[in-house]
């Protein structure tokens, strides 16, 4: 069975949007016997230019078929697609013969100003999560989610995310089993641990030289370990007392306070966004004891681990 898979474009694109859904795509249709057929779309047809000035053909979406599943792309052009009346009618009318109808990063305006999203959780790239709640208040946004399912539409968040929503598709499609050989063909996370934060945190505290940011990441992926001040100089090659001098000065925040932002952040998305019990949470983001993770939580979000997973079930 070939499921037809439609991209829609619009001038000044996000090159990787389209890039990584369509690669995933046809690694998992060679894979599958040809499960796949992609086509790429737009208002007029013809060259379309992304924003990195490289162009992709398309078709017209006037020429359009019957389409199982339908991605909007994101990037700088958003704004002004999104106020494009024949690329709004195109999706609404899409929204009743189409199985999926699904957007990457930015391309969430363009399904919100449709009205498709009203009611809907709905995610997007992390910077511009607050200017979609502002300008579409009906639209229940998760800015840290990776990937969204609300019945028949799926979002997804910024740039490279489109590839962790074309993996959840190629899942429900043809089984887990298959993404996760996708996902090592192409070399990336079958699931991606983490929410967006994890990303939006590491950018803010990489400093303004950037000496630090292999030392974070490096943080991010080792929180079960104890990182204290001795094992993360001795990683700079520092002695424990310039590393502190130095990581507060470039990081803005003392190493303790970075390590404890991460974990933070890594036990937040799994409360919220798993079954894991908490206390095996706790040992995975390197808190140890549920207690100590539970102050940690009040702290920093005002509420324990068991009132945010009992809040975020019910939205």
């Amino acid at each position: 069975m070939v499921r037809y898979i439609g991209i829609l474009l619009y001038p000044d694109f996000q090159l990787l949007d389209a890039a990584g859904p369509i690669a995933a795509f046809e690694i998992a249709a060679r894979m599958a016997g040809d499960a796949y057929a992609l086509t790429l779309l737009s208002r007029g047809g013809g060259s379309v230019r992304s924003s990195s000035g490289v162009s992709l053909d398309t078709a017209t979406i006037r020429d359009t078929g019957a389409l199982d599943t339908l991605i909007v792309v994101g990037g700088n052009g958003s704004r002004n697609a999104m106020q494009c009346p024949d690329l709004l009618a195109f999706l609404r009318s899409r929204m009743e013969d189409t199985r999926r109808l699904c957007s990457v990063c930015s391309g969430a305006f363009l399904l919100a100003a449709t009205g498709l999203l009203d009611g809907r959780r709905a995610t997007t790239h992390w910077q511009r999560a607050e200017e979609l709640s502002r300008l579409f208040p009906d639209v229940r946004v998760s800015p840290d989610a990776i990937h969204i399912q609300d019945g028949a539409v799926w979002t997804s968040a910024g740039i490279s995310a489109g590839i962790d929503l074309a993996l959840a598709l190629i899942g429900e499609d043809l089984g887990d089993a298959l993404s996760r050989r996708v996902a090592q063909q192409m070399v990336v996370f079958h699931r991606r641990p983490g929410g967006q934060s994890q990303f939006s945190a590491l950018l803010e505290m990489g400093g303004g030289d950037g000496r630090f940011a292999e030392l974070l990441g490096w943080m991010r992926s080792h929180l079960h370990s104890r990182l204290t001040i001795e094992t993360l100089a001795d990683r700079m090659a520092m002695s424990p007392r310039n590393f502190t001098r130095t990581f507060r000065l470039s990081v803005g925040m003392s190493s303790a306070k970075a390590v404890e932002r991460l974990r933070l952040e890594a036990a937040r998305e799994r409360v919220e966004h798993s079954a894991i019990p908490i206390e095996v949470v706790a040992i995975e983001t390197g808190f140890r004891d549920p207690e100590r993770m539970r102050r940690a939580f009040l702290r920093a979000f005002g509420q324990p681990p068991q009132a945010m997973r009992r809040n975020a079930s019910a939205t």
